[in-house]
């Protein structure tokens, strides 16, 4: 196998990928920014978010190389050659796609495909998964995180699907490696980028990173 590429090391360092999926992309390196203000500096684009990819440059522009931005939904190798053509840092998927996660590993592209039960995490981390997605991590909870990690010890878990803001905390104390969450931390924001919704994304990026004892940075990122 390819050597393994390392994890986004905004991921590691902030342990949230905040995701970004919209009817209408438009909105969105807004929000980006806000996050990035709040401290949260992983960002996942999904394609299935119109005019997605145009997007995804758009933040990187805007943010620059302290932000990580990639691109979710990632299902198959044609998704993947687009996403990185737009300059995504990262691929992100609901599901064990083998090829996905080979060519992104030749690449050195970190790939976080979703698994759910221990042949899939397992399936995904020997085709060289950087971190493997709990999806939908809500439907088992921490528990079950807690029991996949507790003989599959070595694979990264990063747990997506249905995770709210205040049981972020729970599945990191589980053995998360981080979390990833959408609607429940934008609250609208993508769809009314107004300013007061906007700073309110903001504040609420900042209390989540203080509830996972992950310090905010002090200046303001793409600024």
């Amino acid at each position: 196998m390819t050597e393994r590429p390392e994890l986004t090391w905004q991921l590691t360092r902030t342990r949230v990928m905040a995701i970004l999926r919209s009817a209408d992309a438009t909105g969105l390196p807004a929000v980006a920014q806000a996050l990035a203000d709040g401290g949260i500096t992983c960002l996942e684009v999904t394609l299935t978010t119109s005019g997605a990819l145009e997007a995804l440059a758009a933040i990187r522009d805007r943010l620059g190389p302290e932000v990580a931005v990639g691109a979710g939904t990632v299902i198959t190798s044609g998704d993947a050659r687009d996403a990185l053509a737009a300059g995504a840092e990262f691929l992100v998927a609901p599901v064990v796609d083998t090829d996905v996660i080979r060519d992104a590993a030749d690449r050195g592209i970190p790939c976080y495909p979703g698994a759910w039960t221990p042949t899939e995490v397992s399936t995904a981390w020997r085709a060289g998964a950087a971190a493997v997605k709990l999806f939908p991590a809500s439907s088992g909870g921490p528990s079950h995180l807690r029991q996949l990690r507790a003989p599959l010890p070595d694979v990264p878990l990063v747990a997506v699907g249905g995770v709210g803001v205040d049981e972020a905390r729970d599945y990191l104390d589980a053995g998360a490696h981080a979390v990833g969450i959408g609607s429940p931390l934008l609250r609208g924001a993508d769809r009314d980028p107004a300013p007061e919704n906007l700073d309110a994304l903001t504040a609420r990026a900042r209390t989540l990173l203080n509830a996972l004892v992950v310090t905010p940075p002090a200046q303001e990122v793409g600024r």
